[in-house]
């Protein structure tokens, strides 16, 4: 089933959270052909639950750090996150990268953390413009794919992949559905022979400008197995079209 997840970044407060929930739900009555997911900023995360009970709709964060409890100011911990309804994760976003200085390292300390507390992680990959035009692009996601699921190889069918060209996320200049395709295919490749047994169970979402008039271009393709959306999830009608976009 394919995944159309909501990034909603640094967005949205309590109130417009629960006006935002109010009037997608409208919109998204029986979600049961495609797995819909919100990921509210973390002060919205207890209402977003109550809200979404019972809805189809799943819950999932942002962010989160590695350990379970201790001296980390303003850090959320995976059991913190389950308690409070999610079941996803977004790890390693491209801001979290470029912005706030996480490496490879930090992000597969993420991963393992969310693992055994049960989160389904989904771990965010992609080139720089730079590196696109020196042709590093697989040479990129290769290396970020595989020091991410460096010791937890075989437990990459519960992770999904997003595979957001830096390039393109915000700029309002997607990747085509081409360049897409390539990348995930060669994703695909590189998870069968990580680990073989998983095969086929790890999603690989495009995230890179996605919007109502371009979601359908991109879900002709069947290695696109859902989205990951930002700008364009902010509104609910917005995401509500991409969602019903295939």
């Amino acid at each position: 089933m394919r995944l159309i997840a909501a990034n909603w970044k640094m967005n949205k407060t309590v109130s417009q959270t629960q006006d935002y929930i109010r009037s997608f739900l409208k919109f998204v009555e029986h979600p049961e052909s495609r797995e819909i997911l919100l990921c509210p900023p973390f002060t919205s995360l207890y209402v977003a639950h109550q809200m979404l009970e019972g809805s189809g709709v799943k819950l999932g964060a942002q962010n989160c750090y590695y350990e379970k409890s201790g001296a980390f100011t303003g850090e959320i911990s995976p059991p913190m996150l389950r308690e409070i309804g999610c079941e996803y994760v977004i790890i390693g976003h491209s801001e979290r990268r470029h912005i706030f200085g996480e490496d490879d390292e930090m992000i597969n300390k993420k991963l393992i953390a969310c693992l055994e507390e049960g989160l389904r992680p989904i771990l965010c990959v992609g080139e720089k413009h730079e590196d696109r035009e020196a042709g590093m692009t697989f040479k990129v996601v290769e290396t970020q794919v595989r020091l991410a699921l460096s010791g937890i190889e075989d437990m990459s069918d519960r992770i999904d992949i997003a595979y957001e060209p830096v390039w393109a996320i915000g700029t309002g200049v997607p990747a085509t559905p081409e360049d897409a395709v390539a990348v995930h295919r060669f994703i695909k490749e590189l998870l069968r022979e990580m680990n073989p047994k998983g095969e086929g169970k790890t999603r690989i979402l495009y995230g890179g400008s996605v919007k109502p008039t371009n979601a359908g271009e991109f879900m002709k393709h069947p290695e696109i197995e859902g989205f990951l959306v930002g700008g364009a999830s902010l509104d609910p009608e917005s995401f509500a079209k991409i969602v019903y976009s295939f």
